[in-house]
């Protein structure tokens, strides 16, 4: 991050994905995209982020499918958009009402993931080990 980009930066909280068990690949859900469960876990404090702010948590995810991401986001209503009339351009995304609507539902995915994530990694091998077989 340039010194211009970190002025005014905030950092977002090491433990922003902090139930394991509600990784992308054990979430039993996907609204909109495959990131975007992550990218509304950096949204949900409520402030306004800039998206190098996303990249530091989200450092796995290329700029390009990230900004895609956040694009699609937009259109289907979770996030704001609001540039700055500044130079360099200052850009931000935040949650609408909409994208905040889909927190609890999120939560609610997370922890019948962490009941049932035994259960799947069993299904999951149990299958693998069949498909060996074939």
């Amino acid at each position: 991050m340039t010194e211009s980009e970190n002025r005014g930066a905030t950092t977002l909280p090491s433990d922003l994905f902090r139930d394991p068990a509600c990784s992308t690949s054990a979430r039993p859900v996907t609204v909109g995209g495959k990131w975007t469960a992550l990218v509304l876990r950096c949204l949900e404090d409520g402030r306004p982020h800039r998206f190098t702010e996303l990249r530091v948590p989200l450092h796995w995810i290329t700029p390009k499918v990230l900004t895609e991401t956040l694009r699609a986001m937009e259109r289907d209503g979770f996030v704001s958009r609001t540039v700055h009339d500044e130079h360099p351009p200052r850009v931000e995304y935040a949650l609408t009402p909409l994208g905040r609507s889909l927190l609890d539902p999120l939560d609610a995915a997370c922890a019948w993931a962490r009941t049932h994530g035994g259960a799947i990694a069993d299904a999951r091998d149990s299958y693998d080990t069949a498909a060996e077989t074939r």
